[in-house]
C-alpha cells in the first residue's frame, strides 16, 4: 500500500510518498480502506519533534512511528475472527490515537477503539475531521470544564479545526459564545453560533470589562496568567497546549479554591463519536474544510498547516475526489 512516510524528524520535506506493508487485522480489528484523512497541527508537532519530549513518546534518534495521521474515514475491507459490529463495506469513521498511521491506504482500528458508522449526511472528507477535532473540543468542554447551559464562555482560535467544533458544541450546551480570530474569519465564527467574534488583531479580550466563566484556548496562543483578569471568581481557564510550567500551574490551581487551569491529552473513544454522530445527522454539528490535497502532496499540506493560518481542517485525499463522490453516492 502506499503511505506518507517520515524516517526523520524535520522540516516538511521529509515527508515521502512510499509503497509500505499492507496491515493485516488481528481478530479484534477492522481493516479499513481510508478515503480521507487529515493533517493537524498535532502531526507537525510530532514530524519536526518540536517540543523535544516528543521523541520520547515516538523515538528519541528517528520516528518509531513513520506514518502520521490519527484521523480518518473510510470503507471496512476486512474484519478479524471476532468482530461482531461491523462488516465488509461499511462506511466508517475513526481515530487511531497516538497510534496514529491514518495517512495511509489502510489502517487497522480495534473494534472497541474510536470507529463508528460515519454520519450518512457528511462526505468523507467532511468526516475525516470529527475523531481529532470534534472530540478535542469536547472533551475540553464536557469532561474537563463541565460547561453548563448559561454560562460565558470564551473560544480563543475558534476558525481553527478544535476552535470550530468548540464554537458549535458551546453552543449546543446553552452556553452564551465569545469567538476569537482573525478578522478575515469573523463571519465564519458567527455562521458556526458565535454570540460575539473578536478580531485578535484589533482588540485584547484581557482589556475588557467582560468576564468568563470559561476560557478555553485552542491554539496556545494565551496564558493562564494574562486570562486571569477576565475570568469569573471560579473561572476555569482550559489550554490543549501546555508545558512545564502550565503543569506546575494546574497542580497548584487544584489545591485551592477560585480560578483553575486545566489542560490534559484528549483521548478519542467510540461513545464520544457516537454523542458526534447524533449531533451531525441531526444537522447541530458540520466540519469546516479549509484546503484538500491529494497523498503525495503531503509536505504541501504540512506547510500551509504550519502557517497557523488554516480555517477548520485540511484534508488528505487518500483516493480521488470523483471516487469519493461514487461511493459516498
Amino acid at each position: 500500500m502506499k503511505a506518507s512516510v517520515h524516517e526523520t524528524y524535520g522540516p516538511p520535506e521529509v515527508m515521502v510518498l512510499k509503497e509500505v506493508k499492507k496491515p493485516s487485522p488481528k481478530e479484534d480489528e477492522v481493516l479499513i480502506k481510508v478515503h480521507a484523512t487529515t493533517v493537524t497541527s498535532g502531526d507537525c508537532k510530532v514530524r519536526r519533534a518540536d517540543p523535544f519530549a516528543v521523541r520520547l513518546f515516538f523515538g528519541f534518534k528517528k520516528p518509531r512511528i513513520g506514518i502520521l495521521g490519527s484521523e480518518l474515514s473510510g470503507e471496512v475491507e476486512a474484519t478479524g475472527k471476532d468482530i461482531k459490529s461491523f462488516k465488509k463495506g461499511d462506511l466508517v469513521v475513526g481515530g487511531t490515537n497516538t497510534k496514529l498511521g491514518a495517512n495511509a491506504e489502510y489502517v487497522c482500528i480495534k473494534e472497541k477503539g474510536a470507529i463508528a458508522i460515519k454520519p450518512v449526511n457528511m462526505t468523507f472528507e467532511e468526516a475525516a475531521s470529527v475523531p481529532f477535532g470534534a472530540t478535542t473540543a469536547l472533551f475540553f468542554l464536557r469532561d474537563k470544564g463541565h460547561i453548563r447551559k448559561g454560562q460565558k464562555v470564551l473560544i480563543y482560535g475558534a476558525s481553527g479545526s478544535v476552535g470550530t467544533y468548540a464554537v458549535q458544541l458551546a453552543k449546543i450546551f446553552g452556553t452564551e459564545v465569545t469567538a476569537v480570530c482573525s478578522g478575515k474569519n469573523i463571519e465564519l465564527v458567527k455562521s458556526l453560533g458565535a454570540d460575539y467574534a473578536i478580531d485578535y488583531t484589533l482588540e485584547d479580550f484581557t482589556d475588557s470589562a467582560k468576564f468568563y466563566d470559561m476560557i478555553f484556548d485552542t491554539v496556545g496562543k494565551t496564558s493562564f496568567a494574562q486570562c486571569k483578569r477576565v475570568m469569573t471568581e471560579k473561572g476555569i481557564y482550559l489550554a490543549t497546549v501546555a508545558g512545564v510550567p502550565q503543569f506546575a500551574q494546574m497542580f497548584s490551581t487544584s489545591i485551592r479554591g477560585g480560578k483553575k487551569l486545566i489542560s490534559g491529552l484528549a483521548p478519542m473513544h467510540k461513545k464520544d463519536l457516537l454523542f458526534l454522530n447524533e449531533l451531525i445527522e441531526a444537522g447541530k454539528l458540520k466540519s469546516v474544510i479549509d484546503r484538500s490535497y491529494p497523498l503525495d502532496r503531503m509536505a504541501e499540506a504540512h506547510r500551509y498547516v504550519e502557517t497557523g493560518h488554516k480555517r477548520g481542517n485540511v484534508v488528505i485525499n487518500v483516493i480521488r475526489p470523483d471516487e469519493l463522490a461514487a461511493v459516498s453516492d
